[in-house]
């Protein structure tokens, strides 16, 4: 998934190494939380709106994420006495270890969380198929695949609605 510019200074993808960052991701709260800062910084308030939840649990999750070191404070402003404090997150992207055999998987459980969660009707493509591939076909359409992933993050354009892209393209058994 493409998105914006990294804020200065910043790695363009983090990766997440520590149980603190692991356990920050994977709830879909903070993934929600993530996604509404990818294109602009926001306050605790604002969150809360976007996401319809309280004040009080954005806070409690967007200090998660800063102590994860996954968001940050970018500028403070006065407001009727109080600092609003504007997140902004610290990198464009992140990567995930790969999940050990029958562990979750967090981008998968997150990208299907986000699928429930839209309009339904079209235009979405959401489609499950199984071939019997060669181990040959097998690489050429996982690069087929990858070279696709990366042409539709090159065509973002921060001025259109966001699109989510979820790739799952594997053996279901070990090759025998």
């Amino acid at each position: 998934m493409s998105e914006k510019q990294p804020p200065d200074g910043q790695d363009e993808t983090l990766q997440l190494t520590s149980e603190l960052q692991l356990r920050a991701v994977s709830n879909f709260v903070r993934h929600r939380i993530l996604r509404v800062l990818r294109d602009q910084p926001a306050t605790i308030t604002q969150v809360a709106a976007r996401l319809g939840i309280a004040k009080g649990s954005a806070s409690y999750h967007m200090r998660l994420l800063e102590k994860a070191g996954m968001v940050a404070v970018v500028r403070t402003r006065k407001v009727r006495g109080v600092t609003e404090r504007y997140y902004e997150r610290t990198s464009s992207g992140i990567r995930l270890p790969e999940p050990e055999q029958g562990a979750p998987n967090v981008v998968m459980r997150h990208a299907l969380a986000d699928l429930e969660a839209a309009p339904s009707g079209p235009p979405r493509l959401v489609r499950m198929h199984q071939a019997r591939l060669s181990k040959d076909r097998f690489a050429e359409f996982t690069a087929r695949l990858q070279a696709l992933v990366e042409e539709i993050a090159a065509a973002s354009d921060p001025a259109e609605p966001a699109a989510t892209l979820a790739v799952a393209f594997f053996r279901p058994e070990e090759d025998v």
